[in-house]
């Protein structure tokens, strides 16, 4: 087992919206975050306390930063629900990178 690989390519919609990706708030405002911290030092401080994905066992699972970061955007967008995160991540390009 180990972490599902995340898939990062560009879809035909993605390219198509590029040009108003340049002014969309919510994707300056997440490159900003992006930015100012080192999520490095947290990533490593989860991987201390998560062992999820360290057996070869069963599904791979999500990586423990991938997850927080869920969890951040799902407060600060005020999102209600798991199930609503999922489809506004999948919906979203600002919420995406």
């Amino acid at each position: 087992m180990g972490f599902k690989q995340m898939n990062y390519n560009f879809t035909f919609t993605d390219i198509s919206l590029f040009a108003s990706m340049e002014k969309n708030r919510a994707i300056k405002r997440m490159e900003q975050i992006n930015a100012t911290i080192d999520w490095s030092r947290i990533e490593s401080l989860l991987m201390k306390n998560y062992p999820v994905g360290k057996s070869f066992e069963g599904n791979d699972a999500y990586p423990p930063l991938l997850l927080m970061k869920c969890l951040l955007l799902q407060q600060w967008f005020k999102i209600d629900s798991d199930p609503e995160l999922e489809t506004q991540i999948n919906d979203r390009n600002s919420l995406r990178n």
